[in-house]
C-alpha cells in the first residue's frame, strides 16, 4: 500500500490545476500550449527552447498546466490554448464530440510508461484475474484504452470489470485507502505510486499495446499560424534529441520543473520514449483502431475517421 509520503506525493502531483482557468482568448503573437506534469513540454518549458524558436516570428509562449488529457482538450476546443500534448484517447473522445482539432506531431511509443498497479497484498496474478474486479482509471484517457486493450490481451470483456472512472488525484485517494482493487495510470503518477510499500505492476503498457503520445493543435490555428505551429514541432524535436543524450540531466530538469521526487522522476525518464515526428499511416492506423475500439464499446457515440484530423504542414520555403 502506498504509505503517506508516497500518497502525498501522489496527490500534491495529481491535484487539480489552473486548466481552463489558467487559459485565456486566443492573442495575437502568443502561442498558448497546454501541458502536463511530465514528458518532452515539460523539458521544452525548462529551456525556454520554444521560446527561442518564436521569437524571429514575433511570437511569445504562454504555459498553461492541465492534470490529465481531456481537460486539455476541452481547453483546445473552447479556444482556451492552441496547442497540448496528450495520450492517444483524448483526442478520440474530443474527435468525436465534435471537436476542430488536428493531430499536428506524434510521440510514437511515448506513452509507455504507464502501467496497472496492485495495492499491496492484493491476490491478482495475471491479467485474467482482474475479473470481476474494481479498476479505476481516467475517463478519456490513455488509461482508459490500456484498461480495455488489458482486457482483451486476457481474453476479458469490459463487462467483465466494474469500471471506477476518477481523475488521477481522486484515483490516488481511492487506491490507497483500498475502494480499488487495481488503477491503471501514467508516468509520473505511476512511477511516484510504485514508490509505495508492497505495491506490484500488474503489467507495464510495453506489454500490451503500443501507447503514443500526439501533439494536438486547434485547426484554425493550424491553418492560420502553420509557420508557427512548424517552429514548435521542430524546437520539440531538438528537445528529444537533447533528451535522448541526457537522461540524467532530463530527470533534474523533470523533478525541478514538476517537484515529482527525483527517483520516482529517474524512473519515468528511463522508460521514456523522447522523440517528435509527423503522423505516419502506421500511427494513424493504430489510432484509428483505438477509435474502432472504442465505438464497438460503445464508449463514444459515433464512429470517426482518425485520418480526417491529420494535419498537413504547408510547404516550407526554400
Amino acid at each position: 500500500m502506498l504509505d503517506r509520503r508516497t500518497l502525498l506525493a501522489a496527490t500534491l502531483l495529481a491535484a487539480a490545476v489552473p486548466g481552463l482557468r489558467g487559459a485565456r482568448a486566443a492573442e495575437p503573437g502568443v502561442l498558448r500550449i497546454g501541458y502536463q506534469k511530465n514528458g518532452i513540454l515539460v523539458v521544452a518549458k525548462q529551456q525556454g527552447i520554444i521560446e527561442r524558436r518564436l521569437e524571429p516570428l514575433g511570437h511569445t509562449v504562454r504555459w498553461v498546466e492541465f492534470s490529465f488529457g481531456p481537460p486539455l482538450l476541452e481547453a483546445l476546443s473552447l479556444d482556451g490554448i492552441d496547442v497540448g500534448l496528450t495520450g492517444d484517447s483524448p483526442p478520440i473522445f474530443a474527435q468525436a464530440a465534435r471537436s476542430s482539432l488536428v493531430y499536428a506531431a506524434a510521440q510514437e511509443a511515448g506513452g509507455s510508461g504507464a502501467g496497472i498497479l496492485l495495492p499491496k497484498g492484493s491476490p491478482v496474478r495475471s491479467l485474467a484475474d482482474l475479473k470481476g474486479k474494481r479498476v479505476a482509471f481516467a475517463k478519456a484517457s490513455s488509461a482508459h484504452n490500456l484498461t480495455v486493450a488489458a482486457l482483451e490481451k486476457a481474453g476479458l470483456r469490459y463487462a467483465d470489470i466494474e469500471p471506477v472512472t476518477l481523475a488521477p488525484a481522486d484515483a490516488a485517494a481511492a487506491f490507497a485507502r483500498g475502494s480499488v482493487d487495481a488503477w491503471t495510470i501514467w508516468d509520473p503518477y505511476l512511477a511516484v505510486a510504485e514508490e509505495g510499500d508492497g505495491v506490484r505492476v500488474l503489467a507495464l503498457a510495453t506489454a500490451i499495446t503500443p501507447q503514443n503520445n500526439f501533439l494536438l493543435a486547434s485547426r484554425a490555428f493550424a491553418e492560420t499560424r502553420g509557420p508557427v505551429l512548424i517552429a514548435a514541432i521542430d524546437a520539440l524535436g531538438e528537445v528529444a534529441a537533447w533528451c535522448r543524450q541526457n537522461r540524467g540531466d532530463v530527470a533534474a530538469l523533470l523533478s525541478q520543473g514538476t517537484g515529482v521526487p527525483l527517483p520516482a522522476t529517474r524512473r519515468a525518464v528511463d522508460r521514456t520514449d523522447f522523440v517528435i515526428g509527423p503522423m505516419s499511416d502506421r500511427i494513424t492506423a493504430e489510432q484509428q483502431a483505438i477509435a474502432d475500439r472504442f465505438y464497438a464499446l460503445k464508449l463514444i457515440p459515433k464512429p470517426i475517421h482518425v485520418a480526417d484530423a491529420v494535419w498537413t504542414a504547408p510547404a516550407r520555403n526554400g
